[in-house]
């Protein structure tokens, strides 16, 4: 044999060593498991294989690798409110599967078990809790909603072998017509608000109003009643004024003093 066909046998000998070493041998990568469906043995196989390379037997042995990290999903669902009103909702859940329940979940669901319990149990989570409530308390209760859906939603889940670290409502939507009735109820509130406080601003100007009447009359009975007494008050009054006026025309520029005494005249040289 010469020695490229060495060469060839060789090449085939080593391609043919990493088949069956591919085939003999398979991976589980971080945040992965796998169970093993033996045809021989019953089907799947109680243990769950962690992350790492394993050995399994060629055509008779085959790896279902299960991804358990957690992953999250919406479910969203149309449904009455106590006061029947039509509620759109909209939950995101992160889930993962219980690692040690992986082969009855297999068994009972497949691998597309998220897609086929949870929006299954979330329709029934979400209609039961939104008809314990009506329409206005799903908006100022919403935190409770919320905890009642976590609550019982997390609790139905775990019957499934499903694990939920995070439940929130994402959209919370009434129907068109029940909007524009909120709307219009809105707006006959402001107007309603808008009106009260201009009858009370009416109410306090009119009192205001009043209050300086009864004042201006008292103050005119007691000047009435200083001028009787005596003409000091009446003095008074006319030194007050004199002083405004004199201030006044102080700052005027088109106003001059001439000195007192009748000769206007100034002092000019001869």
């Amino acid at each position: 044999m010469n020695t490229s066909a060495k060469i060839a046998a060789t090449a085939i000998g080593i391609g043919g060593l990493m088949t069956i070493a591919n085939t003999c041998l398979y991976d589980v990568d971080g945040g992965e498991r796998a169970l093993i469906f033996d045809k021989f043995r019953g089907g799947i196989q109680d243990r769950v294989i962690g992350e790492g390379t394993h050995f399994r037997i060629p055509f008779i042995q085959d790896p279902q690798i299960f991804d358990i990290r957690i992953t999250p999903q919406a479910i969203s669902t149309k449904t009455g409110s106590k006061d029947l009103q039509t509620v759109n909702v909209t939950l995101r859940v992160l889930y993962e599967p219980d690692p040690a329940a992986l082969k009855r979940i297999y068994k009972d669901y497949g691998m597309n078990y998220a897609q086929i319990i949870l929006p299954n149990i979330g329709n029934e989570i979400l209609k039961a809790v939104v008809a314990r409530y009506d329409a206005g308390e799903l908006i100022t209760q919403r935190e409770e909603v919320s905890s009642d859906i976590t609550r019982d939603l997390v609790k139905r889940a775990g019957d499934f072998n499903i694990n939920l670290r995070d439940v929130s409502i994402t959209h919370l939507e009434f129907s068109a017509d029940y909007m524009r009735a909120v709307e219009h109820k809105q707006v006959a509130q402001q107007y309603a608000e808008r009106q009260k406080f201009l009858v009370e601003k009416a109410t306090q100007e009119k009192e205001a109003e009043v209050i300086l009447a009864a004042g201006e009359t008292e103050a005119a009975k007691l000047i009435n009643e200083g001028m009787a007494a005596g003409n000091e008050f009446l003095e008074l009054r006319k030194i007050e004024a004199a002083k405004v006026i004199a201030q006044t025309m102080s700052r005027s520029r088109n106003v001059s003093y001439l000195p007192g005494g009748g000769n206007v005249l100034l002092n000019l040289p001869q």
